[in-house]
This record gives structure tokens, sequence and C-alpha cells, in this order.
């Protein structure tokens, strides 16, 4: 199946509009919506409402997430049914969403007759496609709380790099898949129970037989990002890809597999159809048609997700369209995680702030723009200093953008606008020639670069208030046609500043468009000023914030982590690995001082066939620094594996010469030797060079 190619945005021809679907993934009904999860959305919303402005047919599609284990047991821990528990939270959910100005063209959920009937229709493919087959699973069980265990109720140390305190999947530290039975010392997260195998039948997805379309759809290019097409093609399509399991025996929540009875569709399998369910849906209360979206090739599918989900949404969900006749994703939009002053945000420092909390301090645009200021089409983490954010905002927002409307607010409604545009020295003539480089930003994705842009137009239209000072014309009656003129140049040029920002600043737009009495709808209006009308009266559209405003919603948002009598009991860590390799004899901290050990990448990994042992590693220490190094992990890793990651190694050690070659370091690892031998991670941040103290 074919996938369409967009078309460039330009502001000049919105008569060739595009039909976009759009998609952010969605939000497990199981908690409420907080700051890290509005990136996404945020994100969406932004790319939906510029596509919308420029004249393109776009819809915008979510619905909440719902089935699985998680949300049985806390709905049995509430005393109360799965739906009720559901329906609460997608209200709970859609608030969330509306607050921060995020509109959806339809948000439904995947608990719902259309979701179900499309699951039936994706299951008949797939099995006429030969792709399911059914075999006996062992698989963790909590004995205490009496159900089997989903990945994510179990937790362990990772069975390739040895990071503690993992979930059932993919490991945070590593990026290895793997299944719960995989873990070493395994715990379910519901009980702290030490979980037993129990066998039971499962239904599995043949992903190998669609290992060559995999590959194809992927080196057709364009539906991902470069690095994330490189590294499905190392980690995974390098190899041959292993069956997905795709059905949770009872007790589950979730939807009964008509042909396999006590049996029903892990909640990875039913989750994406929503998309299409909630399309279906979306058509039934519009008279549209679900082919016009889903099997239509002149119909571009947008998917917006982080990058914790990439493998479901990259690999298998490819796979099911492909199986069902459905319309591939014209591109996988992928975004990093947000961290909050340089860490990972967490209850016990408040920075895991739900987006009610935020909404009770500060006002969501701050958070749209501040985000679309962050943001770019890479897959990179983003961070939120409370310092940065104060500033950005005061400085940007109020004392840029709404100050150019503030400064003639108040004359601007007394004399309104002038009949013919007055000299402004250009100014509103380069800003209405940047609109296509803007534009073309909006669509890379690359928010960042068109704020970048529009606060530079901000900087360029304020001196000319400045210098201008109306509120000195507005002292001398005979003065009134050139205060007339000075404020038809600043609204104009304010107003273009709310068009480019109208899909980050929705509501500023809204209240531009209310202030000068011409609504903004279209990306074509800044290239055109407004002439000839009354202004209404200024109303003031946004106050600065302080820093304290973010201090008081984390502090609200704290919650401490309940104190253990042994901390360590949670883990349950043997004492077989001190035992069988007792501690060194002491050294003092000037002898450790001479072994230099620096974080380094590594750039190439290579098999040594006459080796036994050993890969041979390339590894940078940035720039131009490079290390040879063979190291005696060839019985745990590929070396496909390897390629791109962290490591650390002690760079200071004398080289030495083998028959393979020059060995020029050592990395550090862990481990009785052989298959268990764990390299040593190195946290995101770090990079290259960097001395580990």
């Amino acid at each position: 199946m074919s996938t369409p190619t967009p078309s460039s945005p330009s502001t000049t021809q919105t008569d060739q509009s595009r039909q976009l679907l759009v998609t952010s993934a969605l939000p497990y009904a199981n908690g409420p919506i907080h700051i890290g999860h509005l990136v996404e959305y945020i994100q969406t919303d932004i790319w939906v409402r510029f596509q919308k402005l420029v004249g393109n047919r776009c819809l915008y599609i979510c619905a909440d997430d719902t089935h699985g284990t998680a949300i049985m047991i806390r709905a049995g821990k509430e005393g109360r049914s799965e739906v009720d528990l559901i329906t609460q939270m997608s209200r709970a959910h859609q608030a969330d969403f509306a607050g921060f100005d995020i509109g959806f063209d339809h948000y439904g959920s995947t608990h719902c007759e259309e979701n179900r009937m499309l699951c039936g229709e994706f299951w008949a493919a797939m099995r006429t496609a030969g792709l399911i087959v059914e075999r006996d699973v062992a698989q963790l069980y909590d004995p205490e709380s009496n159900t089997f265990l989903s990945d994510r109720f179990v937790r362990g140390t990772c069975p390739k790099c040895g990071a503690r305190n993992q979930p059932g999947d993919n490991c945070g530290s590593c990026g290895a898949t793997y299944s719960p039975t995989d873990l070493i010392d395994p715990r379910s997260t519901l009980s702290g129970a030490v979980p037993i195998l129990r066998e039971a039948p499962h239904l599995f997805v043949q992903l190998e037989k669609l290992h060559a379309f995999l590959e194809t759809w992927i080196d057709q290019g364009g539906a991902l990002q470069s690095e994330t097409a490189n590294y499905l093609k190392g980690q995974f399509l390098a190899n041959e890809l292993r069956d997905w399991d795709i059905s949770r025996p009872a007790p589950y929540f979730g939807f009964e597999i008509p042909d396999a009875p006590g049996n029903y569709w892990y909640v990875w399998f039913d989750a994406p159809i929503g998309y299409i369910a909630s399309t279906l849906q979306w058509c039934k209360a519009n008279g549209g048609n679900l082919d016009d979206w889903w099997r239509n090739p002149d119909c571009e599918i947008h998917h917006f997700i982080g990058k914790d989900i990439t493998y479901f949404h990259t690999l298998f969900w490819p796979g099911m369209l492909h199986a069902a006749g459905y319309q591939l994703p014209t591109k996988v939009h992928i975004h990093g995680f947000l961290n909050v002053g340089g860490e990972k945000m967490s209850k016990s420092t408040g920075t895991l702030v739900a987006a009610e909390t935020f909404l009770k301090h500060a006002d969501p645009g701050f958070l749209r723009y501040f985000y679309a200021s962050k943001l770019g089409a890479r897959v990179e983490d983003l961070d939120l200093g409370a310092d940065e954010f104060v500033d950005k905002i005061n400085s940007d927002l109020i004392g840029k953008v709404v100050n150019l409307a503030s400064r003639v607010g108040k004359f601007a409604s007394r004399t309104g606008l002038a009949d013919t545009y007055p000299d402004d020295g250009g100014l509103f003539a380069s800003a209405a020639a940047a609109g296509d480089e803007i534009a073309e930003a909006y669509e890379a994705c690359e928010y960042s670069r068109a704020m970048r842009r529009i606060m530079e137009l901000a900087d360029a239209a304020n001196p000319f208030v400045e210098h201008a000072r109306p509120w000195d014309l507005n002292k001398d009656p005979a003065q009134l046609e050139t205060l007339r003129d000075v404020c038809t140049v600043a609204a104009n040029l304010f107003r273009q500043l709310a068009i480019y920002l109208a899909p980050v600043l929705p509501k500023l737009a809204e209240q531009c468009g209310d202030w000068l009495g011409d609504p903004i709808r279209s990306w074509d209006q800044s290239q055109t000023p407004l002439l000839g009308k009354p202004v209404q009266p200024f109303v003031r559209m946004m106050d600065r914030i302080q820093v304290e405003a973010l201090h008081q919603m984390m502090e609200e948002s704290r919650t401490p982590e309940p104190a253990t009598a042994d901390p360590a009991s949670r883990w349950n860590d043997s004492d077989q690995p001190l035992k069988a390799e007792p501690l060194a004899a002491e050294i003092s901290i000037d002898e450790f001082a001479k072994v230099d050990l620096r974080i380094a990448r590594i750039i190439d990994a290579q098999q040594v066939p006459e080796a036994n042992k050993l890969l041979k590693l390339t590894l940078s220490l940035g720039g131009e620094e490079r290390r040879q190094v063979f190291a005696g992990i060839k019985a745990a890793y590929e070396p496909e594996q390897l390629i791109g990651r962290l490591v650390v190694i002690v760079a200071n050690l004398t080289p030495r010469k083998m028959r393979f070659g020059l060995s020029e370091g050592m990395v550090t690892a862990a481990g009785p030797g052989g298959a268990e031998v764990f390299l040593l991670g190195v946290d995101e941040g770090g990079q290259p060079g960097q001395r580990v103290h």
C-alpha cells in the first residue's frame, strides 16, 4: 500500500488542500493527565491547528485507552465496575485537555462497540493471512492477587544490562526488549509477592512473516525520523522478529476473543484499533465514510507518540494495518520525555504536576508556548526549568508580543484603524514575507524554529512604538491622525504575530480577533493589513508570571514516598555475587584517582571470528578522539545491539597488543562472565568524554 507524500505548506496554495487524519497516543484510563503527557497533546494540537489555519481538511482523533489488568485491579480495590471507573476518567481527561485548549474533533473510548467490531475484523484478516498461532505460555502469576501479571505489573533486574527495577517488557536503561519471565528477581507490583510460573494457552502474531513488508515500509522513507528507522533496523529487523503475544487469559478487562473463549485481546491489540473506531464514531455523527479516511491513498495519516511506544507503532501497528487492508501511516512523529529541572518527574519532588494543578496556578497558554519553544522534529527530551520558564514567558509573551498591543490599546479604541496603511519602514511587508518560512517550520514540527522567527518579528516591531511614543501623541489633539497611524501599524503588527502564534496560543488569537473586530480564521490574513475599522476597548490579555507560582504548584503536587524499615527489601537482592567474588583490599583515594574513567560511545562493533569471547569495539570520546578496544562480551551481546550505546571505559590503561590488534582501554562490565556479562550503563544526559567521578 503506497504512502502519500505531503505537499509543501504554502500560504498561497490553500485551494490545493490536503486531507489529514491526525492522532495522539490514547491516554490510559488509570490516572490523571499530567504535564509530561501534555507534551504530546500540545504538540499534536499545534500541528492540527496550523493545518486547519492554512486551509487543509484535518481531523484530530483521540480516545481513552481503557482495557487491561490495571483497570480491573483498580476498579476492584475501589469497589466499583470497570465501566464506572473508565467513564469517570474519560470525563476528567477531557476536562484537562479542554483546559489546555486541546481541540479534538472526536474523543472516544476503546471500550465501545465500534472498537469490538473492528477488532474482530482485524483478527479475522490476520487469521486468514496465517499470522496467528497458539501455544502454551508459562506466565508470571501473582499468588496473592490471584491474577496473571501483565508487563507493567512486574519489576525486576534487566537480563541484558543488569539495571534494577525495570518493567516486564523493556529496559529503560539499555532499551532491550524481553518477556517478564526473562527478568531477574521479578516482583509483583500489585502485592510485592514473588510471582510464580503458571501455564496458559496464548495466541501470537507471527511478526517474522511480516519481516519483508516492514523492511520495505521503513526503507521507503518519510514515515519515520531517520534515527527511529536506524534504531528499528539495527535493534529488531537485523534479526528474526519475535512472535507477539496478543492474548491474555481470564480474568482480564477487555474484549473476549470470539474464536478463543476465555481469552481476551491484549490491550496493545485493541488500543491502536481505537484510532479507527473513534474515526468511525466521528463518521457516524457527521455523515462521513470511514474508507475516505482509512482506505484512501490521498488521505495522510499522522500519528504523534512518545518514544516509549515506538515499537508498537512502527512494527506491530503497520503490520496489523497491512494485514487488514487499511492505509499505512504517512508519518509517525515521535517525541522525547519531559524532565523538570534536569531530573525525571517525580511525585516525591513535586515535579509530576497534574494538568488540573497547573491550571490553578498559571495560564495554560504559558505551557503551550514553552513547549513550542522547545519542540523540534528530533526525538529529544525537553527540560522545564522554573527560572527559564518564567523568563521565557515574561520576556517573549508579555514583554514582546502582548506589550505591542497593550501600549496602543486604549488609544486605538479611540482612533480606530486608518483607511490606508501608513509607512512603517517595511515592517509589515517583512513580517508577511516570513509567513512561508514560519509555515514550513510548523509543518516540519520544528516549533522552536518557528517561535524564534516570530520573536524576531516582535523584536523588530516594538521599537516602532517606542520611537513613535503614542502616549505623548495622545496629549496633543493636533496629532490625532499621526496617533491613528501609529495605532494602525502597531495593531496590524500585533495581529500578524497573533496569526503566526494562533496554533500555539488560540486564546490570544481569539482575543486579538475580538479587539480588532476580525476573527482570525486563516493564515492568509497575515498577508493583508486590517484597515478602516473601529477597535474595541482594550482588555488585558496576559499577566506576568512569578517563579513562586511554579514553586506553589510543585509543593501542592509533592507526595512523599512512604518510608520502609528496610529499603533493600524492595528488591530482595541476592548475596551470592558478593560471596562468589569478595571485596578487594582497600585502596586510598589517591590510588583510585589514578584510574581515568570516561564516558564513551560505541560507534562500531564487529565480530572477531578467530576469538571465542571478544568483540572489536570502536569508541568515541567526543570530537575526533577514538579508541579501539577488544571486549570479552561476545556471548552476551550482538554487535548490532551495541552501536550508539554509552559505556564507561578505563581510558588511561596502557594499550595491550593482541594478535587481533591493539586494545586501547577497557570497557567496564559486571557479571560472572560468558553470557552473563552486563555493560555498565550511563543515564540520559551523559556525554562522551566526560570523566566518571
